[in-house]
């Protein structure tokens, strides 16, 4: 059984783009990965204010199931440098 819904994650990293953790995650939910990859560009530039060398914006499948496992990037991401 597939993902319950995606939602988007703001990551900010330091120099190089390593070191990354997640800022931000808007709150809207997505009931496709096609719908939540549509989004990121809007959500990314909606957080442009945080103060990190480089943001990327990420879709995330949530599953049904709680899980303790880090859920997966999806395979193209939307990134802005400051």
């Amino acid at each position: 059984m597939g993902p319950a819904y995606y939602v988007i994650a703001i990551l900010g990293c330091g120099d190089g783009g390593a070191a990354c953790q997640t800022v931000a995650s808007p709150a809207a939910h997505y009931a496709t990965e096609q719908a939540c990859l549509a989004a990121r560009t809007d959500a990314l530039m909606a957080n442009s204010d945080l103060d990190f060398p480089t943001l990327f914006a990420t879709c995330q499948p949530v599953s049904r199931k709680a899980s303790t496992a880090a859920p997966k990037a999806a395979s193209t991401d939307v990134a802005v440098a400051a």
